[in-house]
């Protein structure tokens, strides 16, 4: 299984089938246990992950990170990925040489990087799915799949048994006031707790 995946990583990063490798610094696989009963898939690398060449390093991983211990989840117990493996940004302000910005991958780019996602759970085999955000379980469930009405669900899957979406950390990051924040981590929370429920 270990083998299999590491063998995936190398094939992924030749990977250009779409445009997004040629800005990109890396491709970012998955990482994690693999043999873990839990797989969860996020949207894209971020700035810090293409740097780093790793998934959930940055902010919305750091908040995911309190958001799993909370739920009582242990982080080297699964293995996470992204639905798209490059980081598609733009310049802040339309400028080069400025901080670089997330840009929501087309639907074109999430196809085009469906086979790698397909056989990291071919190869992992995890008995629970978990989706980060609208882009991750556009992916996974089907593309018409609404996260601020349908998360917190299990849907059924060929993936894997238990399959259920909820939202992307970032989004939390992007909430201004703090009361909204809190209440909107612990709904992560509530729906990351399902996770032991699946398992159990």
């Amino acid at each position: 299984m270990a083998r299999s995946l590491e063998q995936l990583r190398r094939d992924a990063k030749r990977c250009q089938d779409c445009p997004l490798w040629a800005n990109a610094t890396q491709t970012v696989f998955g990482a994690g246990d693999p043999h873990a009963r839990v797989m969860l898939v996020g949207e894209q690398p971020g700035d810090e992950e293409d740097r780093k060449g790793l998934p959930f390093v940055g902010p919305a991983g750091r908040l995911l990170d309190r958001a799993l211990e909370a739920a009582g989840v242990r982080r080297d117990h699964i293995y996470i990925t992204n639905a798209v493996k490059h980081f598609k940004w733009q310049p802040a302000g339309g400028r080069a040489g400025k901080r670089r910005l997330h840009k929501t991958p087309a639907q074109r780019e999430i196809d085009a990087c469906h086979q790698w996602l397909e056989r990291e759970v071919a190869a992992v085999r995890p008995q629970v799915i978990v989706c980060l955000g609208a882009i991750a379980a556009r992916a996974v469930i089907s593309k018409d799949f609404k996260v601020s009405t349908m998360r917190g669900r299990f849907v059924q899957s060929t993936l894997a048994p238990h399959v259920f979406a909820t939202f992307h950390p970032s989004a939390l990051l992007r909430l201004k006031e703090e009361t909204e924040r809190e209440a909107a981590f612990q709904r992560l929370v509530k729906d990351l707790r399902l996770i032991n429920k699946a398992l159990s």
